[in-house]
């Protein structure tokens, strides 16, 4: 009789810190090196910043070895980096906005990311297996929808902007929108792995494409209108761009037919142009994008001033930037939310903007990976839709500021100013780490019966006994 023994927990403890350790530095080194180059001294409370971070940053990867021993080691670091990164320039345009009185900004924003760091952990830890979830889908489905009416609520939700998608308590805002795209993903997972078979059967064939049938359309129906009503209601074109992406996206892996994608553009596209016409907040935008160095437009109230000054603040930090600290991305309103990214573009360059790119595109890699490790079809779905929620919303907030799209007034992930989106952020961190511990666990521990052998080894039982 034969046996296989197969190691429990990660293989490598010690990469794990050494990569954590680097993304605490990225934090900690642009807070330091801002309070240099603007002040010419290393900033006075720097020990307690570094210790915090280190707290923080030691308690969530033990946290994490402990609760997810074989999740992807990578995930953690790249959100605690690009968290950082965010800090620091928050940080940073504090120090120009004191005469104003907003000194405080960073510190609100240091608050929400710890408020994100305790939502995580208390999912990773109250969700143990990723699978009961999906007993959750018609709830989830729920949730969504209250949470989409809360801004309508009368003294509870407000508008800023032209778009009603805040609710505020007393000093205390949210944005219910940032969680609906979490609770969406699982009643979309859900559903989908319920009726995908379905909905992969073809119906008539239209140059060379083979539609689904009539009677299959009634899911991506209802979220066109969902969708639509988003639009009508809330004037707001990224939000509704963002739901309606992830259920194509999400039907597309599941069916595997492009006819979804290319019927959700069908639908989608000609919706946006109509709202532009009918709503004059969305049009304005869509006039902003096509017209921004018209010097009417630009003068106008509500005009193009900021993507006009974020393209020349980008543009003037060039290849290398001006260094962090020294340019002057305050100029531009709301550079630390809307515009972070083209703030950072100005003072670390190109360089270091396709450098927090790669690091984007490395963490929604390995969320795609871990979507196509696990081994049930609801996680490989919420994985995907994750992954492909942080994937588009990058896209719609970077082609928003390079004017590739209209601005939409979505927020960059980790980096932006807003607490909503740092803690719905996090929370996507926690399950896809979650995940990822299903989809990298042993396959023969994960499928087969195991049977402890008290050396920190485990043999595999198989039907034909102890293998």
């Amino acid at each position: 009789m034969a046996t296989v023994t197969v190691s429990a927990g990660r293989s490598k403890p010690f990469f794990d810190y050494l990569l954590l350790v680097a993304a605490l530095a990225l934090g900690v080194g642009g807070y330091v090196i801002t309070s240099i180059n603007r002040t010419g001294t290393v900033p006075p409370n720097i020990g307690v910043h570094i210790a915090i971070l280190l707290v923080l940053g030691v308690v969530a990867e033990v946290g994490v070895h402990y609760f997810a021993p074989h999740a992807d080691p990578v995930i953690l670091p790249l959100a605690v980096g690009l968290t950082g990164i965010g800090l620091a320039m928050i940080y940073r345009l504090d120090q120009s906005y004191a005469i104003t009185g907003e000194l405080q900004t960073g510190v609100k924003q240091l608050i929400m990311v710890g408020i994100g760091l305790v939502a995580a952990a208390v999912i990773l830890i109250a969700v143990r297996d990723h699978r009961v979830l999906r007993k959750f889908t018609f709830t989830a489905m729920f949730i969504s929808l209250v949470l989409l009416l809360l801004p309508f609520v009368p003294g509870l939700g407000k508008a800023n902007y032209g778009a009603q998608i805040w609710i505020s308590i007393g000093s205390f805002s949210l944005q219910p929108a940032e969680f609906v795209k979490l609770t969406l993903a699982i009643f979309f997972a859900g559903y989908l792995v319920t009726n995908r078979d379905s909905l992969a059967v073809g119906g008539p064939k239209l140059w060379g494409i083979r539609l689904p049938r009539l009677r299959d359309l009634g899911p991506i129906s209802v979220v066109w209108v969902v969708s639509v009503a988003i639009l009508v209601m809330q004037r707001d074109l990224g939000t509704s761009l963002l739901y309606f992406g992830l259920f194509v996206a999400m039907i597309y892996v599941a069916t595997n037919r492009t006819s979804w994608i290319v019927l959700g553009g069908l639908l989608f596209i000609p919706t946006a142009v109509i709202a532009a016409k009918l709503f004059s907040h969305v049009g304005r935008r869509v006039t902003i994008w096509l017209n921004a160095f018209d010097p009417e437009i630009y003068d106008a109230v509500g005009g193009s001033h900021q993507v006009v000054q974020g393209q020349f603040g980008m543009a003037s930090g060039g290849l290398f930037g001006t260094g962090w600290g020294l340019g002057y991305p305050n100029l531009v309103p709301f550079a630390q939310s809307d515009f972070i990214l083209a703030s950072l573009a100005e003072e670390l360059g190109l360089t270091g903007l396709m450098a927090i790119l790669m690091m984007y595109l490395v963490l929604i890699e390995r969320g795609f990976r871990t979507a196509i490790g696990v081994r049930d079809g609801f996680g490989k779905l919420l994985a995907v839709g994750i992954s492909f929620s942080l994937a588009l919303q990058l896209f719609v907030v970077l082609g928003g500021i390079t004017r590739l799209i209209p601005l939409t007034g979505l927020t960059a992930p980790f980096l932006a100013q807003g607490g909503s989106s740092m803690v719905s952020s996090w929370i996507a961190i926690a399950l896809l780490l979650r995940i990822s511990d299903a989809a990298r666990r042993p396959t023969a521990v994960n499928m087969l019966d195991s049977v402890p052998t008290g050396s920190g080894k485990v043999s595999v039982r198989t039907a034909g006994g102890v293998a």
